[in-house]
């Protein structure tokens, strides 16, 4: 088989992410015991039953990655992120994760993190440009 080109797409295909993400999933499969992945959502419902925020975060590689979490602002200062964040941590433990870990921008909610227990590692310096994004983790 001849040597593979390097070609730049600027409108990159679905199969395009597949055919890089599939093998790298099956190689660390391959390199790590326990290869289990799940979902988690834990959904802010309004009374009319429509998802208005809440957090979406993957379990895999014995962590929970928090991938997102939202609350509207007409719900902030009610507690809502913290119950969001407290059902991750129950599930989290409940599943056997060895702990949390996610990511935020300064302009968002370090403080927030903080204040529930959640130890800075890592921080990007202007990303984006005059900003920074934070690293966090939780070990139970």
């Amino acid at each position: 088989m001849p040597d593979p080109v390097i070609a730049i797409s600027d409108q990159p295909s679905d199969e395009d992410r597949r055919a890089i993400f599939n093998p790298l999933i099956e190689f660390n499969k391959a390199n790590i015991e326990a290869d289990s992945f799940e979902l988690v959502a834990i959904m802010l419902k309004d009374d009319a039953g429509q998802s208005v925020g809440g957090l979406w975060g993957e379990l895999y590689y014995d962590w929970l990655f928090v991938e997102l979490l939202f609350v509207p602002e007409s719900l902030r200062g009610k507690d809502f992120g913290s119950k969001l964040l407290g059902e991750a941590e129950r599930i989290a433990k409940a599943k056997g994760c060895t702990g949390i870990w996610l990511d935020t921008f300064s302009f968002q909610a370090p403080g927030f993190y903080e204040k529930h227990g959640y130890e800075r590692f890592a921080a990007l310096k202007n990303y984006p440009r005059g900003k920074q994004r934070f690293f966090f983790r939780k070990i139970f």
